[in-house]
């Protein structure tokens, strides 16, 4: 079996941490759940009869405090970058640190996940910038706490990967 470094990148708050809950144990906790370092875990996915281990690292949210290391980032496979939609200071925060990833790490596949669509009716997010943003790279809308998009978004992210 093939295994698959992810990390999942992203401000402090958009729902990495709730979104791996809801891949790897199928659970939603409402409380929210500040990340130190790096968290770990794994999940065995099995797409087009290919198994992979997926070795996600859930990586603390970045802010002007607290810059990601290099060195979490080295040896990714793929990268999710979730936003925070009720916040849209979250996708320019996102697109900044896509980019230092990839300086990092390379150009290796990412999908963005759109989290909290659940609260879609609060958005900040624009339709049109959503749609914009879609010509440029795969985008999923998700919500940790519904499981609306989750299963779909870490399966893009895997086909990404088998592409290359």
């Amino acid at each position: 079996m093939k295994r698959k470094k992810v990390c999942l990148l992203g401000a402090f708050a958009v729902g990495k941490t709730s979104l791996v809950a809801r891949f790897v144990h199928s659970i939603f906790d409402e409380r929210y759940h500040t990340t130190i370092g790096v968290k770990i875990d794994k999940k065995d996915v099995t797409l087009r009869g290919v198994s992979t281990t997926l070795v996600l690292w859930d990586l603390y949210g970045e802010d002007k405090f607290q810059r990601l290391e290099a060195s979490y980032l080295r040896g990714a496979h793929g990268f999710l970058i979730v936003v925070d939609g009720t916040r849209a200071w979250t996708l320019d925060h996102a697109l900044e640190m896509l980019a230092r990833a990839k300086e990092i790490a390379g150009d290796v596949p990412h999908v963005m996940l759109l989290n909290k669509h659940d609260l879609a009716d609060g958005w900040e997010l624009s339709e049109e910038r959503c749609e914009l943003l879609a010509t440029s790279m795969d985008l999923v809308r998700t919500s940790a706490k519904s499981g609306e998009g989750v299963e779909a978004a870490f399966e893009r992210l895997v086909e990404r990967m088998e592409q290359r």
